[in-house]
């Protein structure tokens, strides 16, 4: 009798525990259907909660650049040129329409209301959201991601360059030459085995620029920005977002150009306060596109991320 039970309590044991690894299963299934959900969603952006966890989206210069990222042509943001603070916005037909001594009124109207020193400045920036498509550089993104890893190069800079440089357009050529996605001038792309000549110009495949832009970041640009780090003692880790934004305005203005700056800051250390100095100080042709070019990989970072963000706000309501 005992017999009997023994094996029907075995059975038993068998039966549940063939029941639990069933479950187990299919919960197991539902988990890598998630994930293989999430990685389509995400494939096409890498998320960097370190411009959050240090509050880089909220400085005024980033605020600000978002701004001009989503307004049209035709309208405009009067802010400080210190520190790109956003005082009020202007149509820009009406604002054409007026004198030179209108305009001058109005803005010394705003330094007296802000109590903005005369010294400063006043801009009035014109919209881009004309050329700041940047749904249009999601394609983009993916093939660039897998390019830059096989380079061995952080695939943060592709999509960072991407977004700034000539969102979602493989043929956009740069009053200076500049052409392609990454936006490549002749010289370098051919330094990094790219072919411009008459009749071919490679830098608008999005594989072979992919793979020139992250030969030039791995070869001349991430090592220019450690070396001029190096020289001044400052401590930095190559995942540092300050240090990744260094090395895009190498990327951008050239590490000769970014060097100069450098020199003339002096740093002690590195950081957010780094940054700031780098966006206020000139040096040959490092001027002011040059100075703006981090804000905008940062602003335009933010405004991705929440493109992405609502795309899968969406998809989870659909499903």
């Amino acid at each position: 009798m005992k017999t009997k039970r023994s094996i029907l309590l075995a059975l038993l044991i068998l039966f549940s525990t063939i029941l639990f690894e069933i479950a187990c299963s299919s919960a197991r299934a539902d988990n890598i259907d998630k994930e293989v959900k999430q990685e389509i969603v995400y494939d096409n952006f890498i998320y960097d909660p370190v411009i959050y966890d240090e509050g880089w989206h909220k400085l005024p210069q980033t605020i600000f650049w978002q701004n001009v990222m989503e307004l049209t042509p035709d309208s405009a943001v009067v802010n400080v040129s210190t520190n790109r603070e956003i005082i009020d916005m202007v149509d820009l037909v009406c604002w054409h329409e007026q004198t030179d001594s209108q305009k001058t009124v109005f803005k010394d109207s705003i330094k007296n209301l802000y109590c903005i020193p005369d010294s400063v400045e006043i801009y009035i920036t014109k919209g881009k959201s004309n050329f700041y498509k940047l749904e249009d550089v999601k394609p983009l993104i993916k093939p660039s991601i897998y390019m830059f890893d096989s380079v061995g190069v952080d695939p943060w800079y592709a999509q960072a360059i991407l977004l700034i440089e000539s969102p979602g357009k493989t043929h956009q050529k740069s009053p200076v030459g500049a052409n392609g996605p990454f936006q490549l001038m002749r010289s370098v792309a051919r330094l990094q085995g790219i072919v411009v000549n008459s009749q071919v110009d490679e830098r608008t495949d999005i594989h072979k620029a992919a793979f020139a832009a992250a030969r030039l970041l791995k070869t001349i640009c991430i090592p220019k920005v450690k070396e001029m780090l190096d020289v001044h003692d400052v401590v930095y880790k190559e995942t540092d977002l300050w240090f990744r934004l260094l090395v895009l305005h190498a990327y951008h203005a050239g590490a000769g150009n970014l060097g100069g700056v450098i020199r003339k800051i002096q740093p002690t250390e590195g950081g957010m306060a780094l940054m700031d100095q780098v966006w206020h100080t000139t040096y040959r042709g490092f001027k002011n596109s040059s100075q703006n070019y981090s804000q905008l990989a940062l602003a335009a970072y933010c405004n991705f991320h929440q493109i992405v963000e609502e795309e899968e706000s969406l998809r989870i309501i659909r499903d």
